[in-house]
């Protein structure tokens, strides 16, 4: 077994898989650096971690044989000392015998940044599926002790992993299988690991995701993480991929609370990243005051991480409080929102619900209300740029004056297995302007008792939804499995719904956005199910189709994207959220 669990696991993960703790720090913390405080919390956690792992190493009678200190560190930084340093920490822990690894992409750049030459420290590389081994192998034994460099490509790419609005990575099976070919033809002499040869799913938060040319070109991963990988998501092996790679090449191998707690306001002078405010995932509601005036105004917030939707507010003695959505803010293509004129009594109130795992931000009544609902939608886990703190990191300017007086709310989701009474933003917009709280949701449903009974024969939940909410709204709904045999994986097919996540008994099971595609069902494994009643809770950012439904459905679909979701209606006249044929789970509606 090579073990590859170091500090950080990058793995398409939030923030490679640091601690989002880290980004709460003051002083900054230089992630994988030298930088005496991040050292400090290396050795804190390797101080619990490595002794754990010592008894399993092959000397001890174990079955690692290797183990990883950097993964990929040549594309990040240069930073000799540090990597010096990582050497001798766990040479400590784990003593002299076990081989240390790093893995780098196959160029001399790469390589010259990222290895320890003369540490006793071997040098693997990875690079593209396809391309042709043996040059890129010639160049790792010039950072290897002579004769000590067996070629060694320690991610052979079975797949690839694919973000929100790209078509599904898909590679060939006959050419992966071709490029594993040319490696393995070589008396045997080379040695790869898959990656993946399992596909996964990014529950809750913990998507990551990629940057090009600088932080505001911004790639999200998908909630999946098939990675078209031989053995799929949901553990399927009858394709072709598995057929042509895993058995041809491997046959002989085994394979191995509540919504809100007590409402938490911080107030600032500035808007302060969701780190700094303890939270790590969900969202945070920021909120401020600007005076509206005759024309409408012009907002402009430079740096947003990573998605906004603003809100706007009076004060209930002008319309009920009744918040309105004006726009969206995204990083990627950060641009300005028009305010439109309101005729408040006193001031507007602003809110901004932005999105990483998934932030909410929002700006209360001056002479109007302002809101962003801020999402966070993965932090950045590659690259130059996985400092990457989440919410509104810059001033927020209305007509080009700042805004000041901040109010940030947190709203993590704790224990989501009911939907919560309430609507947040319209909670707390009705909290500062003192009013009572939010309103109720309603539970919608045409049908009669004994027809509720039967339902879901067909493996349709209607969801109930929230009324009077012009933007994000909570659905809910209880569907049975009756007996135990039934209790399998299955996806849901979120088709025609807008952008949200989605909890199956408390699991959260990640996010959707079939409307950017091509994620249109989420997986759910058999162990988060029960026999007897299950309950599905989604939050839905943006749709506010009063008669959504959901399939349960038996497969993937990767075919969603911009122009391709819909609604349909079903024989009774319900509107249906899902194109796909339906997994009879025996479903049942409210």
């Amino acid at each position: 077994m090579i073990s590859f669990w170091g500090h950080m696991s990058l793995a398409e993960w939030d923030l490679g898989g640091f601690p989002a703790w880290l980004l709460s720090i003051h002083p900054d913390v230089r992630l994988r650096s030298s930088d005496p405080a991040y050292l400090q919390k290396v050795e804190g956690w390797w101080g619990v971690l490595l002794p754990k792992v010592a008894p399993l190493l092959y000397g001890n009678g174990g079955p690692i044989i290797m183990v990883q200190i950097e993964n990929e560190f040549g594309s990040y930084g240069n930073d000799k000392a540090y990597l010096s340093h990582l050497v001798k920490l766990a040479r400590g822990h784990l003593g002299e015998d076990i081989i240390l690894y790093t893995t780098d992409g196959g160029s001399r750049e790469t390589l010259e940044k990222g290895t320890i030459q003369g540490d006793g420290v071997f040098a693997a590389v990875d690079f593209t599926t396809g391309d042709n081994p043996w040059p890129i192998f010639k160049l790792q034994k010039q950072f290897n002790s002579p004769g000590k460099s067996p070629p060694l490509s320690s991610e052979f790419y079975t797949g690839w992993l694919t973000h929100w609005s790209e078509k599904m990575a898909r590679t060939d099976a006959d050419f992966t299988a071709a490029a594993l070919e040319k490696i393995m033809l070589q008396n045997g002499s080379v040695a790869f690991e898959f990656q993946m040869a399992h596909g996964g799913t990014n529950f809750g938060f913990y998507n990551g995701a990629n940057t090009g040319a600088d932080e505001s070109d911004y790639k999200p991963d998908l909630t999946s993480y098939d990675y078209d990988a031989p053995i799929t998501e949901s553990g399927d092996v009858d394709n072709a991929k598995f057929k042509g790679i895993i058995l041809l090449w491997l046959a002989e191998y085994t394979w191995i609370r509540r919504i809100i707690d007590p409402l938490h306001i911080v107030e600032a002078e500035s808007p302060t990243a969701m780190e700094y405010l303890n939270q790590m995932f969900g969202f945070v509601l920021y909120v401020s005051e600007y005076a509206a005036k005759t024309g409408g105004s012009k907002l402009v917030i430079p740096k947003v991480h990573d998605r906004a939707q603003v809100f706007i507010s009076c004060s209930p003695e002008v319309n009920g409080g009744q918040v309105s959505y004006v726009g969206t803010i995204e990083r990627w293509s950060n641009q300005a929102i028009n305010l439109p004129n309101v005729k408040c009594v006193s001031s507007t109130s602003l809110l901004i619900l932005l999105s990483e795992s998934i932030l909410a931000c929002g700006i209360v009544k001056l002479a109007s209300t302002v809101a962003y609902q801020v999402e966070n939608m993965g932090r950045v886990n590659y690259g130059p740029y996985i400092f990457d703190r989440k919410g509104i990191l810059s001033s927020v300017y209305v007509d080009g004056s700042v805004l000041k007086r901040w109010k940030m709310i947190s709203i993590p989701f704790h224990n989501l297995n009911e939907v919560p009474k309430f609507n947040p933003v319209i909670q707390v917009t009705s909290k500062f302007h003192k009013v009572s709280a939010g309103k109720k949701l309603e539970h919608k449903s045409g049908m009669s008792q004994e027809h509720k009974k039967h339902a879901g024969s067909n493996g349709q939940l209607a969801l109930p939804h929230a009324v009077g909410v012009e933007g994000p709204s909570f659905y809910t709904g209880h569907f049975s499995i009756d007996t135990k045999t039934e209790v399998t994986d299955t996806y849901i097919s979120l088709r025609g719904w807008g952008k949200g996540i989605a909890f199956v008994n408390e699991f959260n099971i990640g996010r959707y956005w079939p409307t950017s595609g091509p994620q249109c069902n989420l997986y759910i494994p058999a162990p988060i199910l029960r026999q007897g009643e299950n309950v599905l809770v989604i939050f839905e950012l943006e749709s506010s189709n009063p008669e959504l439904m959901v399939d349960s459905v038996d497969e993937p679909d990767f075919t969603c994207g911009p122009g391709q979701a819909s609604v349909h209606q079903n024989e009774d006249g319900k509107a249906s959220a899902s194109l796909l044929t339906s997994n009879p789970l025996g479903l049942r509606t409210f």
